[in-house]
């Protein structure tokens, strides 16, 4: 049976209902709040009632992208998403260069040492402190996906290190990945990387490529197999085409199978309870009402529903398992 990992439990995939599929629900003080202070979520109370507003709209699950050592509290995220009954999936793995320090660990630990760090995320519980320290505490609360990141310029060899120990821990565990791109850059590079490297890709979603504007490349893109999130549709300036728009209007008809939508509400100054804007309730009320409007109504199980119940799903592993 396949499953979806929340970080309060393992859920049949037919439960998974209404998914947001890129967020950033907490992220406490650490090295990426430093430089970008409106990063900081860590607000328990503010967290959860922008969450409670979105359950009454119908959202059942959110997928939550900060990674091992960049701000995750596990514990924070266990008790906003039984406040809330919102769906949390958590994720190991490893974000941008920028958002570590000089020196970080991600940058001696070896492949088969990052591999191990983050299967033990999967399998055992991710640590109390976030590897913040010497101590590791593991919780009994489980990630449910794992991500990397690329930026513009073809992959490093760290990079490359990184994209090894996640299918590692793909292939043994059967958690699904997910990643970052600048502007959608370096996507179809991604996908032909794990394609080479063994990984499922029908597990594997890809963020942030509906900034890229040529369509010839997301058809491209479309080809290797890979899914893809949308998140930027409140982003373009109202004097502008909106690309998120166009290119689901261009793509769901031929593609409705590989689309997902987020929010990536990264700062504060987005969410409604932090005194900002637009607040997440956008793709529940704005982005729907506008899917309607240009004849995409059809679709909407397809973006929320379907996909992400596909694309965050396990499939194997006893210890794994759903029971």
């Amino acid at each position: 049976m396949s499953f979806f990992r929340s970080i309060t439990g393992d859920i049949p995939s037919e439960q998974m209902g209404i998914t947001y599929s890129h967020e950033h629900i907490v992220i406490e003080e650490s090295f990426p709040t430093l430089g970008n202070p409106d990063f900081l979520l860590n607000d328990a109370e503010k967290i959860a009632a922008e969450l409670s507003g979105l359950k009454t709209l119908g959202c059942s699950t959110m997928v939550d992208t900060m990674p091992a050592n960049c701000g995750r509290n596990v514990l924070k995220s266990v008790g906003i998403s039984k406040k809330t009954g919102i769906n949390i999936i958590i994720p190991t793995g490893i974000h941008l260069e920028i958002y570590y320090p000089p020196g970080h660990w991600r940058y001696t630990y070896t492949e088969e040492q990052l591999s191990d760090l983050f299967i033990s995320d999967i399998i055992t519980g991710i640590d109390k402190y976030d590897y913040n320290g010497p101590i590791i505490e593991r919780t009994p609360y489980k990630a449910g996906l794992i991500k990397l990141a690329t930026g513009d310029g073809p992959f490093t060899k760290h990079q490359e290190k990184i994209f090894h120990a996640v299918v590692n821990a793909h292939i043994e565990t059967g958690a699904p990945i997910l990643t970052h791109t600048n502007n959608g850059n370096q996507a179809i590079e991604q996908a032909e990387l794990f394609e080479k490297l063994g990984a499922n890709l029908k597990h594997i979603v890809l963020s942030h490529v509906d900034r890229n504007k040529d369509l010839r490349y997301h058809k491209a893109l479309m080809q290797t197999g890979v899914s893809v999130e949308y998140d930027s549709a409140f982003r373009w300036k109202a004097t502008d085409e909106n690309w998120t728009y166009t290119l689901l209007e261009k793509l769901l008809p031929e593609y409705p199978g590989q689309i997902t939508a987020g929010m990536d509400a990264a700062r504060n100054t987005y969410w409604r309870a932090y005194g900002g804007k637009p607040g997440l309730d956008y793709l529940l009320t704005t982005f729907r009402e506008e899917l309607n409007k240009r004849g995409l109504r059809a679709y909407f199980n397809n973006i929320f529903i379907d996909n992400p119940k596909r694309i965050f799903g396990f499939e194997k592993g006893a210890d794994n398992q759903v029971t």
